[in-house]
């Protein structure tokens, strides 16, 4: 019965999504791109899409790079409807890519 709690904990949210955030300037929230892949109506080629979404990050959790899952909620502002449910990874800090000089 533990077993089965912990996969619930894991399972993620009906509709939500996973992308990266693209932006972090504002307080309590995130622009996050979600990039996809449709097929052309017509011609059937493989089309790469993304859609930018404007997330609800209470605690400013997330940082720029980071990988996040998003889940749809009810409006909390003109253009802010998607609030963050976890970070799935963490961006490497600029800091570990600099070199000694």
């Amino acid at each position: 019965m533990a077993d089965d709690q912990g996969k619930a904990a894991q399972k993620s949210v009906l509709g939500s999504r996973v992308g990266i955030v693209t932006s972090d300037a504002r307080d309590k929230t995130r622009t996050v791109v979600v990039t996809f892949q449709a097929k052309h109506p017509k011609y059937g080629k493989i089309l790469r899409r993304k859609s930018t979404f404007q997330v609800h990050d209470p605690e400013n959790q997330s940082k720029l790079g980071d990988r996040v899952e998003i889940a749809n909620c009810k409006p909390i502002s003109k253009t802010k409807s998607w609030r963050l449910l976890r970070i799935v990874a963490s961006a490497a800090s600029p800091e570990q890519h600099k070199t000694e000089v």
